[in-house]
């Protein structure tokens, strides 16, 4: 037995890799490594510590492995970074060691269930805790609820809940947490209210699960009400929520007031709020004060520097994105996998090829990164946008990853802006063997088929329209005219602005005409008649936006709009003749990115 003085010094040590990695040597001198309980206090000692592997090789190298042993090493696999490694450890202790899971063990497994976010696993261990001598162990419970809304089953999480007895607050929130995370807002906030007792824990899990599920909105309007509920925010991982959840919003002036309530509160030196700030500013189309943001904060991580380098090269921003790169690496901050997507994205919108090359490469050479099919994606974009599209289509054929639609979906635009015909049809038919999902993409196979007149083609993406029930995603825009906010559906108009709207947009048509404008109907699908492209063009959500823009807000002011879809060729064309017209600066962002219309240019520079 390990003398209480020696296992004081594990236990003192567990935090510092250097202070557990003397004590393990001392122990190893003295020949005491093998004494209960070192192997399990070393063990955690090394997890604590952040030396996986070490604590790992601790427990292969342990005379005896027991469930204390077993759980220490469980528990903190986890919830590390890899938590896959829970299953050959669980085998290892069935079949090798004859052990049988105690609470402790079940408790990290549902753990490790939930990071995997494996159902199958998590109603196994469900089953197995339900006979075993520790079903009514509270601590599992806990475990088992947060696994089931991790998996997107709160349902089943809830019928765990309700065989609790006494329910502490940890409980509680996570179940409102999984519920509103997994869209049930209504259920969320139906077991909020019955909640006995509301921390200001509960009210951030809350917000946070309904931000994850994209009820913004709902988000926003349950701040309002915890302010007025008079919690105190001492922390400000509520506020980046909440700040966050104005970004994807694109709500400019409401963002702007939570940056005044960050600053009132005295948050502004909080680098997550820094970060949640710079990233709302992006998003929501003022790039400059995003900027002005992000030379604020005096404390930087590399969350930090590739939140605004994402946001620089969304808006197109390429020399600006580079530049940010190399003060970066000269901070000495390593870039990760969402840098690099962030750069490539940058080249590929601006046609630097060479550049692009060179980063892709960097990634694996100089910073050991593997790139991912995000990564190959980007890469592929680059060539194909360029018109290397050879190379591009080597690339789909060769790289590490089988192709999504994305993959094969941005080869096929490129060969169609490119006019490549012969490629257009051997692209379109190996997307079309992926059945997608997105809308979108149909009509680009529909009429790349009915250009090259392959009838047949045409006739068999309609019928996978048809057998997979796909339906064009409706196409609608925002914008907020001073206090005024206008939401806009592609071929309707309010009744109550329909006559101002449209006389003035037709007399926006009259002078692009002049000015030598014609309607490029190739986005709308091909069995339509002219007339009626044009007339489905004419009412697109982003014109009727501009067009409510120019007429309700000062002459001069910076028109925000923004677009669920992305902006078609037509639509990106007739922006910058209006921005020329009305001497306006347009910025639509849309579900690729950003566009400045200002003057009859684009900050795209038709790379887009």
């Amino acid at each position: 037995m390990l003398s209480p003085a020696a296992a004081a010094a594990v236990r003192a040590a567990a935090g510092s890799p250097r202070a557990v990695r003397c004590v393990h040597a001392r122990l190893l001198r003295e020949g005491l490594t093998h004494l209960h309980p070192a192997p399990a206090l070393l063990v955690s000692a090394y997890t604590r510590s952040g030396l996986l592997p070490d604590a790992r090789q601790v427990f292969d190298d342990a005379p005896r492995r027991d469930l204390y042993l077993y759980s220490s090493l469980l528990a903190a696999v986890a919830h590390s970074p890899t938590p896959a490694l829970a299953l050959p450890l669980l085998r290892r202790m069935l079949s090798v060691d004859s052990l049988r899971p105690d609470h402790f063990v079940l408790a990290s497994l549902a753990s490790a269930a939930a990071r995997l976010r494996s159902l199958r696993l998590g109603r196994q261990l469900h089953a197995h805790f339900a006979v075993s001598p520790y079903s009514g162990d509270d601590v599992v419970k806990s475990s088992l609820i947060d696994m089931y809304c991790k998996c997107g089953v709160p349902k089943d999480a809830l019928k765990v809940f309700d065989s609790i007895g006494v329910k502490n607050s940890v409980v509680w929130t996570t179940l409102v947490s999984g519920y509103a995370s997994n869209g049930y807002a209504d259920e969320a906030l139906e077991l909020f209210w019955s909640m006995p007792a509301r921390s200001l824990f509960t009210w951030t899990a809350l917000i946070s699960g309904l931000v994850k599920a994209g009820n913004n909105a709902s988000a926003v309007v349950l701040f309002v009400e915890m302010r007025r509920d008079g919690v105190r925010i001492d922390d400000a991982f509520v506020l980046a929520t909440v700040i966050g959840g104005s970004a994807d919003l694109a709500a400019l002036v409401l963002g702007k007031q939570l940056h005044g309530f960050a600053m009132k509160l005295g948050f502004l030196s909080s680098m997550i709020i820094g970060n949640a700030l710079v990233d709302m500013y992006s998003k929501c189309s003022d790039i400059h004060s995003a900027r002005e943001v992000f030379e604020g904060v005096t404390v930087r991580d590399v969350i930090s520097w590739t939140t605004i380098l994402v946001g620089e090269a969304q808006h197109g921003q390429v020399e600006e994105v580079l530049s940010l790169f190399d003060r970066m690496v000269h901070s000495g901050f390593k870039p990760n996998e969402v840098t690099f997507v962030g750069l490539i994205y940058a080249c590929s919108h601006a046609g630097l090829v060479q550049k692009g090359r060179q980063l892709f490469e960097s990634m694996k050479l100089e910073y050991g990164i593997k790139p991912g099919l995000q990564h190959y994606t980007c890469y592929l974009d680059l060539l194909s946008r360029s018109g290397h599209l050879s190379e591009a289509e080597e690339l789909i054929r060769t790289m590490p990853y089988e192709p999504d639609e994305a993959s094969w979906g941005a080869l096929l635009s490129a060969c169609k802006k490119h006019n490549d015909a012969q490629m257009c049809l051997r692209v379109a038919d190996n997307l079309l063997e992926l059945r997608p999902k997105d809308p979108s993409t149909y009509i680009l196979l529909s009429n790349v088929y009915a250009v090259n007149c392959k009838w047949d083609s045409v006739a068999r993406v309609r019928k996978i329209m048809a057998e997979m029930e796909i339906r064009k995603k409706p196409g609608y825009s925002w914008i907020q005219a001073g206090k005024e906010f206008q939401l806009f559906h592609a071929g309707e108009v309010p009744l109550d602005i329909r006559e101002e709207i449209t006389r003035f947009l037709e007399e926006l048509v009259s002078e692009m005409r002049k000015r030598g404008y014609v309607p490029d109907t190739s986005s709308v699908m091909h069995d339509l008649e002219q007339h009626e492209k044009e007339q489905h063009l004419f009412l697109h959500s982003e014109r009727l936006a501009v067009a409510f823009g120019i007429l309700k807000t000062p002459p001069g002011s910076v028109i925000r709009i923004v677009k669920n879809l992305r902006v078609c060729g037509d639509c990106h064309t007739v922006m910058k003749l209006i921005s020329e017209i009305a001497q306006r600066k347009i910025i639509v962002r849309d579900a690729s990115r950003f566009h400045h219309f200002e003057g009859g240019k684009c900050s795209c520079s038709e790379f887009w």
